[in-house]
């Protein structure tokens, strides 16, 4: 026996069952003091009759500043002053579907946040409660949170991206088969069970599966937890009508299971509208309208604004706000012979200012309050400052699961990193033909140090890529953070060891091969291992640069031209050291500053040190070249100053693993400074 269809697929009564939340052991989210070790919501037993009506959030005098600070350049001083965003709002969300529209302005994505608990708590006053009781420390975890960019790796599939979420938002007590299940659980729900192995989800590179599918998956990406709260910001944002009443469809039947459902939106169709069971309507923080969706155009004809039957209520509602409806024109056509256009703005504040009075002195406040005190008991918790908590999963466990899905990006995706193979073997074919099998003369002695040159430029010029390592996913890495999938450093450590092992790796390995078989630079596995290592060495600690100066910026950003020109000037100062003549004693210190430079003097002294390029004459018996011919390698590496013994060797590897080990420490500090300010 059967139900009746639930996104196009029929399900079985028992199995709807297990979807449902049990009312008689319902989750609810209580005091840190009351959690397991992990952070985890311990289930609670609770009278069934509590929640007839799921789970309640309550707004209760919510007010929100945020301090900003305003340069005076000609004064030499900076004055901070308080921006006012959110105003006295009272409201109460329900089990159902609970919107909260906004003309324009961010005051919506603000309530929003703060509701989520997304926003920093410093400038936040009220309370937030949950059926009655404070937010817990880990809400933000607990609950779930939909962005309005559908952010989601496109290289892995739907199956791919609710796993990996599953496995860090769920903790490791459960068993490989519970986590499988609940995947299978939340793609039925969604109805992605059609999608749900496409090779690819949709984005801007490659085509994969609809609009609304991608929609589902971020939706199915939240729910993963099984929360019982669920906040979406625009949620149809960039969706045709038809797609964004499929997915409102959609949330109403999710939130039929027993979910409060919050979002915000701009606007929408008329058949949209209906679906809500709850409005909350705002304009410049101040609250117009909080109550029963069907009770909107009710209030609104009580403060003197009629809907037309042909009108849109939604479309109504901002009319409103705008100054925009029928009665308001009128009234503006008068004022508009009067006075200067610029005074239509005041009046739209004037407007907002006395709505927001009415909604003051409405009977729907008045209810909200009473309602409001009910749940409260009376009591001012406060705001809340949210403390960190620990994570549900282990440092090792994060590591391994963002390596996993870095491996598995580059597996779907894999043409930009083979064509920078490619370009690495045609350059090592190309600059192996052109210094083709050096002599081992006297003759080839400036040619043999110009390719450790050129050898040492592409290990630069080849990591200058390596701001895109977390540049590509910064507003990802964002989400994920806050919803507390990992720590900042395993994520960090994840990234950079997939980036340094494959994408770094490879490309330097097979350059630097190329050009030692073909110039036939000293020989033995050695002087071999010595080369690579270098080359490595320069690749990473160039790498490591980039990404402390340019981790989060941009290609036209200042910090990327300026590592750019810091590489083209170190470049050319060390081609000016070839020509020992030309260089200027004054500019000498700069060498310090220089990763090239410890690259290439590591080189050299592997390479001339102990040949003897002028075979002929037997220098261990006394005999000397010419004094204008250099024989040996030491007479080569004497002339720059450098050291002979094996320290002058790794002196250079030392100062490069500092110099790494120096930007990396740099780098993830940046990477903290990011996700305090997310």
């Amino acid at each position: 026996m059967t139900e009746k269809h639930v996104f196009d697929k029929p399900i079985e009564v028992d199995e709807r069952q297990k979807l449902q939340r049990s009312f008689s052991h319902y989750q609810i989210f209580i005091p840190e003091s009351q959690r397991n070790t992990s952070g985890v919501p311990k289930m609670v037993s609770v009278d069934p009759n509590l929640f007839t009506q799921g789970t309640v959030l309550s707004i209760h005098n919510i007010c929100y500043h945020q301090e900003e600070v305003k340069s005076n350049f000609l004064l030499c001083r900076q004055e901070t002053f308080q921006r006012e965003i959110l105003t006295n709002i009272n409201g109460i969300m329900k089990t159902g579907l609970n919107a909260i529209m906004e003309c324009t302005g961010v005051s919506k994505t603000f309530l929003l946040d703060v509701l989520a608990a997304r926003k920093n708590p410093s400038g936040l006053s009220g309370d937030i409660l949950i059926n009655g009781a404070p937010r817990p420390a880990n809400f933000k975890y607990n609950s779930g949170f939909v962005v309005q960019d559908d952010l989601v790796l496109g290289t892995l599939t739907v199956r791919e991206n609710l796993a990996f979420s599953a496995a860090l938002r769920l903790p490791t007590t459960m068993k490989k088969h519970e986590k499988d299940k609940r995947i299978k659980m939340v793609i039925d729900e969604l109805g992605l069970d059609k999608v749900a192995d496409s090779k690819y989800v949709d984005t801007q590179f490659m085509r994969g599966i609809a609009g609304e599918e991608i929609k589902r998956t971020s939706i199915a990406m939240g729910l993963i937890t099984d929360p019982s709260i669920l906040f979406l910001n625009e949620p149809t944002a960039g969706l045709d009508w038809s797609t964004a009443n499929a997915i409102f469809s959609l949330l109403k039947k999710i939130s039929e299971q027993g979910r409060t459902i919050i979002f915000s939106f701009h606007e929408l169709q008329n058949s949209v509208f209906n679906l809500f069971d709850s409005l909350t309507i705002l304009a410049l923080g101040k609250l117009m309208f909080h109550g029963p969706t069907e009770k909107a155009l009710t209030y609104f004809e009580s403060a003197g604004y009629h809907c037309e039957l042909y009108n849109n209520p939604s479309d109504f509602s901002m009319d409103v706000i705008n100054g925009d409806s029928p009665p308001v024109i009128v009234n503006r056509k008068k004022v508009y012979e009067v006075n200067e256009a610029g005074q239509l703005f005041m009046r739209k504040l004037r407007m907002i200012k006395e709505l927001a009075q009415f909604y003051t002195k409405s009977p729907l406040l008045r209810e909200t309050e009473t309602e409001l005190e009910k749940l409260s008991g009376g009591q001012n918790y406060g705001s809340l400052s949210f403390k960190e908590i620990t994570y549900v999963t282990t440092f090792c466990h994060q590591f391994r699961w963002i390596f996993w899905r870095s491996f598995r990006k580059l597996v779907g995706h894999p043409w930009p990193w083979i064509l920078q193979i490619i370009i690495a073997l045609i350059l090592g074919l190309i600059i192996g033909g052109t210094f083709l099998a050096l002599k081992n003369d006297c003759t080839e002695i400036q040619n043999r140090a110009w390719s450790l040159y050129v050898l040492t430029v592409f290990q630069c010029i080849m990591s200058i890529s390596a701001r895109d390592i977390f540049l590509m996913e910064r507003n990802l890495f964002i989400l994920e953070y806050i919803s507390g999938y990992y720590q900042v450093l395993s994520y960090f450590l994840g990234k950079l060891v997939f980036d340094l092992l494959f994408k770094r790796f490879f490309p330097s390995f097979i350059f630097t091969l190329v050009v030692y078989l073909m110039l036939g630079l000293k020989w033995g596995i050695t002087a071999f291992l010595i080369i690579m290592i270098t080359a490595l060495m320069v690749t990473y600690s160039t790498t490591s640069m980039i990404l402390a100066i340019g981790i989060h910026e941009n290609a036209a950003s200042g910090k990327t031209l300026l590592v750019t020109s810091y590489f083209v000037f170190m470049l050319v100062f060390l081609g000016m050291s070839l020509n020992f003549e030309t260089m200027a004693p004054q500019l000498s210190w700069l060498q310090y500053f220089s990763i090239p430079h410890y690259g290439y003097m590591a080189l050299q002294h592997n390479e001339f040190w102990g040949r003897n390029f002028c075979p002929t004459l037997n220098i261990t018996n006394g005999n000397h070249c010419p004094g204008y011919v250099i024989c040996s390698g030491e007479e080569f590496l004497l002339m720059q100053d450098m050291d002979l013994s094996p320290w002058g060797l790794w002196r250079n590897h030392v100062a490069l693993n500092i110099l790494i080990f120096m930007f990396l420490i740099i780098a993830y500090l940046r990477m903290l400074y990011l996700k305090r300010n997310s």
